[in-house]
């Protein structure tokens, strides 16, 4: 090599660097200009949002899911105008609530009911998919879609996976906001799966109408005394993977939780769940799935239990919505963010008891609010 230049690898040297290959065109040589469009794109506005959700438009409704699911301030104000525009129009569709635990077959019963629902019914069917956030890296894998395939390639059909991100039972802090979008939009039976974490599904349970359980047969837990707490929330159950070799532990399983859901106290809305075994592969099941839901709903509506436990929702949501807002302000305040490390340390360190660091931080908040002084110490000399 002279000069400093790298010798071309000719066999002479024994160090040496190679041509490399060739740059290869891009698939599409304008996608640098593409994307720059892209980015240019102006933001829908709140009015044409909600002229495409009342049309029924896919594509509006999940720009508005997403602007409601945002957390920039300037997208809250848009989200809080297209959900208040939206909200007339809303309160009109059937609210199903499904959970399960992991491996029941959430996603296949919803694929195989929700297309059931549309075929035989003409329904259209929002699923709301919630999907489960890493606790460590904060991420999603919102896959449903992916796994229902059927579904979501059908236009009477809008499936939209959410993180859960830290809320109880997984369920998204947006959900009932996109509840209200998707109604808007005229969906009639909203489909709200749920994570399957047990029985923090409370949260779920609160803004259904219905609470459908599936349960998996021959998985040894029948009657655990652990599945009461959500045994007693379901309004019904459905033994799933009801087909080939598994039918008869399918059907034993569906008598003996019939048998112990008749054990548990009557409900104030006088109904009785059921439990119907189906089958995601050959359908069976559904429509008794479909008639259970449908007796129940014209039950509640007659008793006017449907209509009250719907005021009672609202009255919960808007409390819901203090308790984030509250919360979201407190970690928000610049002081508190500037204390909160330090206070952490001296707890971790044992030089502090969690309640004195706590109480130390309510009180610059309330300052701040100029409210006064609160906290849960008796005595704050002890500080």
């Amino acid at each position: 090599m002279e000069n400093g230049e790298f010798a071309e690898r000719d066999g002479s040297e024994a160090l040496s660097i190679s041509r490399g290959v060739a740059e290869k065109k891009l698939v599409n040589p304008n996608i640098e200009a593409v994307l720059a469009a892209k980015r240019r794109r102006k933001e829908a506005g709140v009015d044409e949002l909600f002229t495409g959700i009342l049309d029924g438009n896919r594509v509006a409704l999940a720009q508005g899911i997403t602007l409601v699911e945002s957390n920039l301030p300037e997208h809250q104000s848009k989200a809080q105008e297209l959900i208040q525009k939206c909200l007339p129009h809303s309160g009109n569709s059937l609210r199903i609530g499904i959970t399960g635990s992991p491996g029941a077959g959430k996603s296949s019963f919803i694929e195989s009911f929700g297309s059931y629902l549309i075929n035989e019914h003409k329904k259209k069917i929002a699923v709301l998919a919630i999907d489960p956030t890493s606790q460590r890296t904060k991420g999603s894998i919102l896959g449903d879609k992916t796994r229902m395939n059927m579904l979501s390639a059908n236009h009477d059909a809008f499936i939209r996976p959410s993180p859960s991100g830290a809320s109880l039972g997984g369920v998204a802090q947006k959900t009932r906001e996109s509840i209200l979008l998707c109604e808007a939009a005229g969906y009639s039976i909203i489909l709200i799966e749920t994570v399957g974490v047990g029985q923090s599904e409370t949260a779920v349970h609160g803004m259904a109408d219905f609470f459908l359980l599936l349960m998996l047969a021959g998985a040894g837990d029948e009657l655990q005394g652990i599945k009461r707490g959500i045994m007693e929330m379901c309004d019904g159950m459905a033994i799933t993977k009801c087909d080939g070799e598994n039918v008869a532990k399918a059907m034993s399983a569906r008598s003996e939780y019939q048998g112990a859901l008749h054990l548990f106290p009557a409900t104030s809305y006088n109904w009785t769940p059921k439990v119907i075994a189906t089958s995601s592969m050959t359908n069976e099941g559904l429509p008794e799935v479909w008639q259970m839901i449908s007796d129940f709903e014209n039950a509640v509506k007659q008793n006017g239990w449907f209509a009250q436990h719907r005021k009672e929702q609202q009255k919960n949501w808007m409390e819901s919505r203090i308790q984030d807002s509250i919360i979201s302000d407190f970690y928000n305040n610049p002081e508190i963010a500037k204390e909160l490390p330090l206070l952490e340390n001296a707890v971790l360190e044992g030089k502090e008891s969690p309640f004195a660091a706590a109480e130390k931080l309510l009180k610059i908040y309330f300052k701040k609010l100029g409210g006064g002084q609160r906290g849960f110490l008796d005595d704050m000399s002890t500080m």
